[in-house]
């Protein structure tokens, strides 16, 4: 099998290692494997890729989209490394308002899954592109957030010098956020 999936703290969330094949030339590994994805739970079609660049130091999130237009992301990175975070937002999970972070970079060649029903957010520990499998298409009547350095969920980001979006300085706390997502299991 090209790929490990390894489940983090918060068993939705899964930390993903695929197979390298390095030679004399550089590198070869699958990114996806739709048969693997799916005899491993992770059981979703994307509809869309995204890339990011990020500077040393950017915190991106944390974001998310509200249904019908939810979506699960599958993040890896290309160049660099971030410190990837999910946070539950599934009202009545037992693990609501939690979060798990994993490194991801271009090195370690690791990815996550973040399923629907999870704000995600990352910090760049340098200068990064990040590039992001969604299972829906980006609706912008659907986008939302929590604020990336609510003191409820209590992330640790790496740095105290953040250099983050005003839109994301401006999402609600915790505390005054209402889920549109409920725990299913």
């Amino acid at each position: 099998m090209p790929f490990q999936f390894m489940k983090t703290e918060i068993p939705e969330v899964v930390e993903i290692v695929p197979r390298n094949f390095p030679d004399e030339r550089g590198y070869f590994f699958e990114n996806y494997k739709k048969s693997d994805f799916f005899n491993n739970g992770i059981t979703y079609e994307f509809q869309q890729d995204n890339t990011s660049f990020s500077q040393r130091n950017v915190v991106r999130g944390l974001h998310f989209q509200s249904p019908p237009h939810e979506q699960g992301k599958l993040v890896r990175v290309v160049m660099g490394s971030i410190m990837d975070v999910a946070v539950d937002i599934r009202t009545g999970s037992p693990t609501y308002g939690k979060w798990v972070s994993r490194e991801l970079s271009a090195d370690n060649m690791k990815m996550l899954w973040v399923p629907p029903g999870f704000a995600h957010g990352f910090f760049a520990t340098k200068e990064s592109l990040v590039h992001y499998k969604v299972t829906k298409e980006y609706n912008k009547e659907s986008e939302g957030g929590i604020v990336y350095d609510d003191r409820d969920i209590n992330i640790r980001w790496p740095s105290v010098q953040l250099s983050v979006s005003e839109k994301d300085k401006k999402w609600p706390g915790f505390r005054n956020f209402n889920s549109p997502f409920s725990y299913w299991k």
